[in-house]
């Protein structure tokens, strides 16, 4: 056993999973933060919770992996944190926002138990899934445009280096494009002092209410099921691996259950960076598990030291975290617009979907994701 844990954890691997981790990190922070604190978390909140979710990843990651002997990535939802990024606060506060957050991780464990209700996810038309996606994003993705016309000075450095970089690889704009931002807080004079802290474990009571139900909870689990677990566990056959979806929905979910008093929404299969684990570059097709492995490892410290990290996102001139969170969003955006009017068919029920969403209103107290999904699927059946 000890024999297969060292090959399987050998320098390619080991590289793989620190690089995996530091390319979603620096991909995605910037979007939990806005959807946490959008959600009405204050900034140790927020802190508490992004750091919840690394540790959560991490050890799911290295237990999964080492147990099913395959390359589970896992990560936080990103396209569901643009989602509490674009929704506001609901009535109860963060309190019932972590409510919301509780009953989407317990309906993730239902689908990994309930066979016919994987079945019923995965049968909803991939068009209407991903023009809510696209009608969640576009908001975000608007960020850096018009920040660039308010403060071109601050915000111009980072998208001219995302640009740039983004021409060589897509996978480095970002984290390119989060140094830039840092070199800008150095010269605007916004560059705190670094000072070493233990992430504060801050508990939320959370809080149910029918409106963050069915506006919060039921668009979040449908949106981390269809982009991020199913998208991922595709990425995963497509390097011929079978991952056990019930074992990693059941486990996910659990796990994101404990961290819903503590502010952490979802952990699940990465999107993001779910390439880069089974890739063939990272070693034989049997030890490639060894990267998540790694990567969990490094999550888990990451989310300790979590607390030392944030002041410098908190620190940062006006919009120029979320102008981050919008570059790293755009390519995702465009893939959903793509897979949402890919067909002719059921092209006007995708457009429904995709407007009303991105039009950002709330009815009832329920957001547009829900009422964008609502028409769309109404649309679908009456024109398919």
């Amino acid at each position: 056993m000890m024999t297969e844990l060292v090959k399987a954890l050998g320098y390619r691997q080991v590289l793989a999973g620190i690089l995996a981790v530091f390319v979603g990190f620096a991909s995605s922070f910037a979007i939990v933060l806005s959807g946490l604190q959008s959600m009405g978390a204050t900034p140790d909140q927020a802190a508490t919770g992004l750091g919840a979710l690394m540790i959560a990843a991490g050890l799911c990651n290295i237990v999964l992996a080492w147990r099913l002997r395959i390359p589970t990535a896992l990560a936080w939802s990103t396209p569901g944190a643009a989602f509490l990024a674009t929704i506001g606060s609901p009535e109860g506060g963060f309190a019932e926002a972590c409510g919301a957050f509780m009953l989407s991780s317990a309906a993730i464990v239902l689908t990994g138990w309930i066979k016919p209700l994987r079945q019923w996810v995965e049968a909803i038309p991939l068009s209407l899934s991903s023009a809510m996606l696209a009608g969640v994003l576009i908001n975000i993705c608007l960020i850096p445009v018009t920040s660039l016309v308010q403060a071109p000075s601050v915000i111009g450095p980072v998208v001219l280096v995302w640009f740039l970089v983004s021409l060589a690889s897509s996978l480095w704009a970002v984290p390119a494009a989060v140094l830039a931002a840092l070199v800008v807080m150095g010269f605007s004079g916004d560059w705190p002092i670094w000072q070493a802290q233990v992430l504060a474990v801050e508990w939320i009571w959370p809080t149910i209410s029918l409106s963050s139900a069915v506006g919060i909870a039921l668009p979040l689990y449908l949106i981390t099921m269809t982009s991020q677990n199913l998208a991922g566990a595709a990425v995963l056959r497509s390097f011929r691996y079978q991952p056990p979806l019930s074992k990693v929905l059941s486990t996910t979910g659990f796990a994101s259950m404990l961290i819903a008093p503590l502010g952490g929404h979802h952990i699940n299969l990465a999107s993001i960076t779910s390439a880069m684990s089974p890739n063939p570059d990272v070693g034989p097709f049997e030890t490639r598990y060894g990267s998540v492995i790694a990567g969990g490892v490094v999550f888990i410290l990451m989310g300790l030291a979590c607390a030392s990290l944030i002041p410098y996102a908190y620190a940062a001139p006006a919009n120029l975290v979320p102008s981050i969170a919008g570059l790293a969003l755009i390519g995702a955006t465009a893939n959903a617009l793509k897979q949402a009017f890919v067909s002719d068919k059921g092209q006007n029920a995708a457009a429904i979907c995709f407007v009303v969403t991105a039009a950002g209103v709330s009815v009832l107290s329920i957001g547009s994701a829900f009422w964008g999904r609502l028409a769309g699927l109404m649309v679908h059946r009456l024109k398919p």
